[in-house]
């Protein structure tokens, strides 16, 4: 009995183990940024704009009009469409803007979109999901170019954002897995990345 406990146990792992190392020779091709860049025949990235999609799961930057590097993104771990509270799980979609940087999350670099947005609190208050004053609090902070508060029914620590700790596993996860509370999940490598060439306002367009 404790032999063939041991034998699965043991099966377990190595397919666990396969997996990572899979998932590690399929990282292996990703180019980088600088590389990206070379391949474009430009030197800086200038106008910056991200565009998300959540059915193909991955992160596009552009410099201008030209996509310089697609990045491979995980998204909530509930798949709805429409995001009606801080804890359903849903990663909204719609435009957007990076409100704030942080560098000391603990999944690595969080940037933190400003959602919800003006158009998010004026559908949500048509559906009756927040009240007047968590209206004019969310619009408040949309005119004076700030993260909007989180004591609304809405929240608001929606972001792109790294691993962290685990980056080594879910990086080199060979398929997808959606694990976040709402937000956009890259590799740590990947948010170094994207945190070398965007700023606070930089736009960020989320779609299905």
């Amino acid at each position: 009995m404790l032999r063939n406990v041991l034998y699965i146990s043991a099966s377990i792992v190595i397919f666990f183990v396969g997996l990572i190392v899979y998932g590690i020779i399929l990282n292996l091709r990703e180019q980088s940024l600088e590389e990206a860049l070379k391949e474009k025949g430009i030197s800086r990235i200038e106008n910056v704009k991200l565009v998300i999609s959540r059915k193909n799961y991955h992160l596009e930057l552009y410099s201008n009009k030209l996509l310089v590097k697609s990045y491979k993104a995980v998204f909530g771990k509930n798949n709805s469409t429409i995001k009606i509270s801080k804890n359903d799980l849903v990663t909204p979609m719609g435009d957007y803007k990076i409100c704030a940087i942080d560098t000391n999350s603990k999944f690595h670099k969080y940037l933190h979109l400003n959602y919800p947005n003006d158009k998010d609190a004026a559908e949500a208050l048509k559906q009756g999901y927040i009240n007047n004053d968590e209206f004019d609090a969310v619009n408040l902070a949309y005119k004076k170019n700030e993260c909007p508060p989180d004591e609304t029914s809405l929240g608001s620590n929606i972001g792109i954002h790294g691993i962290g700790e685990y980056d080594l596993i879910f990086r080199n996860l060979p398929f997808i897995f959606n694990w976040t509370d709402g937000s956009i999940a890259v590799s740590n490598k990947s948010i170094d990345e994207l945190f070398s060439v965007v700023k606070v306002g930089t736009p960020v367009k989320i779609t299905y």
